[in-house]
């Protein structure tokens, strides 16, 4: 696939901007209970090749062990991974290592796992993700790259792979990167955590990787405006990562809301004008400037691309945030690349810029 290039903002050379990435993780499942996407005409369209057609080149595909309603899980991703390389995108898996949600609050171990020494942990790491891997590959859909692990701050699988323990999280790593390398060898490993606005908070974070050993070989970095500072703090820490280590940086998740109303009973992640930075209003215009500007500061950074996330989560009935409950609703459908009807948004441009 062809490398993407900016056009330069500030008068030198365009820096090769290789990803332009969207992960649609809950795609699967908004289309099985009946969403619908349109183009900015109003044409009904596939919400895949919409992306495509506005320059994403890659997704990301969340992967949970055993969740309540089967849908992230090994079989349903590698279902979707299929459809995702007939349009031509490149893969990035995102191993969970939990039934449900794994971020900077949660690192939940499944619930097969639960009670497993620390000893079979590490194998549950080795074989889950060589199987998720392996399973790919056996579908000709052999990832590009793959997380170990997503917004791992804390650590991964709590309490036994803290941050507070890192010869046991650093084995737990080891296990993922030799799982993933045992499958293919050309596959890039992901290490993640978030809060891109924080330099010595990743700095710390990944000098205790490299001082227990752990290799990966890209630093996947989370930003969001409303949380994580400003897109030069952004800017700063995606250049010290790349240097420190001398590993690509890719800005692994980000969005932006276009308004703060609802479109369901459930209270959005972001659902007031004074949880948001004063240069990016929740507007059409102002989603799209938000988007324009991360990936600005990312390029400038050095970094090898911009993920959006769940793009296309829009709020309808069955598709909602906990997999617990199926009356559950969205929290992110103001932060879309669809409005309200499944209508395509003018931020999704921004990916050709």
């Amino acid at each position: 696939m062809p490398t993407i290039t900016s056009q330069p903002i500030d008068g030198t050379d365009p820096i090769p901007f290789a990803i332009r990435g969207a992960d649609v993780s809950s795609l699967q499942r908004a289309e099985d209970v009946g969403a619908k996407y349109y183009d900015e005409n109003g044409v009904r369209c596939d919400p895949l090749q919409s992306l495509v057609d506005h320059g994403v080149n890659y997704i990301r595909q969340r992967v949970w062990v055993n969740p309540a309603n089967s849908y992230n899980n090994k079989t349903k991703v590698v279902q979707f991974a299929q459809r995702v390389r007939a349009k031509g995108m490149k893969i990035l898996i995102d191993l969970h290592y939990s039934d449900t949600w794994a971020d900077p609050e949660h690192q939940a171990k499944p619930a097969a796992w639960a009670n497993h020494s620390f000893s079979q942990l590490k194998m549950d790491v080795y074989n889950h993700t060589w199987d998720v891997v392996n399973s790919l590959k056996s579908m000709a859909v052999t990832p590009d790259m793959v997380q170990i692990g997503n917004e791992i701050n804390p650590g991964m699988l709590l309490p036994d792979g803290s941050t507070n323990n890192w010869k046991d999280l650093s084995s737990l790593l080891k296990q993922g990167y030799s799982a993933v390398k045992a499958c293919s060898s050309t596959i890039r490993v992901m290490l993640h955590v978030a809060n891109a606005g924080d330099m010595a908070g990743a700095c710390k974070w990944f000098d205790n990787a490299d001082s227990h050993d752990v290799i990966w070989d890209v630093t996947g970095l989370s930003y969001y405006s409303y949380w994580h500072g400003s897109t030069q703090e952004m800017t700063d820490t995606v250049k010290e990562m790349k240097s420190r280590y001398s590993k690509p940086v890719v800005i692994v998740e980000t969005a932006y809301p276009f308004t703060i109303l609802e479109n369901d009973d459930e209270k959005n992640s972001i659902h007031s004008l004074s949880q948001l930075p004063p240069d990016y209003p929740a507007t059409l215009a102002g989603q799209a400037l938000n988007l324009r500007a991360v990936i600005n500061a990312a390029r400038l950074g050095g970094a090898l691309g911009v993920f959006y996330w769940e793009p296309t989560w829009t709020a309808v009935k069955g598709n909602g945030w906990d997999p617990t409950n199926l009356n559950s609703g969205c929290q992110w459908e103001n932060q879309a690349l669809f409005d309200y009807d499944g209508k395509a948004l003018p931020a999704m441009s921004e990916f050709k810029v």
